[in-house]
């Protein structure tokens, strides 16, 4: 394993765009109209998840009589009218992070979405072209906290886990990166319900305030030594 880092890794959802709060909203909706409640547990639970496997656990709250695969499709085909409304905004800072990052070495994503969300949005925002590699957790055996689309991002990249830094807002995003090995920097998101855990963010190197401040933690630390632990 080296000890200098040679590529990022990012995460989508609350690191590049606006958007857990469209998720939970497809959740609650979709548990609404088959007479389920969704609270603020149920999103925290199933954040980082495969697209199955939040399927699978919301079709069980909801006692829908359709497949998971139905589940699956009637939340992301929300999602992506969502997106196409034009409500699936970048974050701050967002295209310059991943501009300024991309220029200096290779960066991948590695998200929970599903491929033809994450295909919709990094083409719609014009992103895709500063990724070398990008990774939906439905295409590996385990979502997040699990490691394994952290592990196949910088495989992709020709790289092992303690080569690359990744950028994660969520408690098993968090949990994920640093399973794999990485450099985790984490953007916490402020809102309530959403913050990371106490034992998550734990696990980050750095803690930024913002994308501009993850930029800047992130061209510093290129090319140094790798480090893990509490910032």
């Amino acid at each position: 394993m080296s000890n200098t880092l040679h590529a990022v890794v990012f995460d989508l959802d609350g690191v590049l765009v606006e958007s857990d709060h469209l998720w939970e909203e497809m959740w609650s909706d979709y548990a609404a109209r088959h007479g389920a409640r969704w609270s603020s547990e149920d999103t925290a639970t199933v954040q980082g998840m495969s697209s199955r496997e939040w399927a699978r656990y919301l079709n069980r709250l909801s006692g829908a009589a359709e497949s998971d695969t139905g589940t699956e499709h009637a939340v992301v085909d929300g999602m992506v009218a969502a997106f196409d409304q034009g409500r699936v905004e970048l974050l701050d800072g967002a295209r310059e992070s991943v501009a300024a990052v991309s220029a200096r070495v290779p960066v991948a994503l590695a998200s929970s979405a599903p491929r033809r969300l994450i295909d919709a949005v990094l083409r719609g925002h014009g992103l895709a072209d500063h990724f070398t590699a990008t990774v939906s957790s439905a295409e590996v055996a385990r979502g997040k906290p699990h490691p394994d689309v952290y592990l196949e991002a910088v495989a992709r990249l020709g790289f092992h886990g303690g080569d690359c830094a990744a950028v994660e807002d969520s408690s098993n995003g968090m949990r994920a990166a640093h399973a794999a090995g990485m450099t985790v920097v984490a953007l916490p998101n402020p809102a309530p319900g959403y913050r990371p855990a106490p034992d998550a963010l734990a696990l980050a190197a750095e803690e930024a305030r913002d994308l501009a401040d993850v930029r800047e933690r992130l061209l510093r630390l290129l090319g140094r030594p790798a480090t893990q632990g509490s910032n």
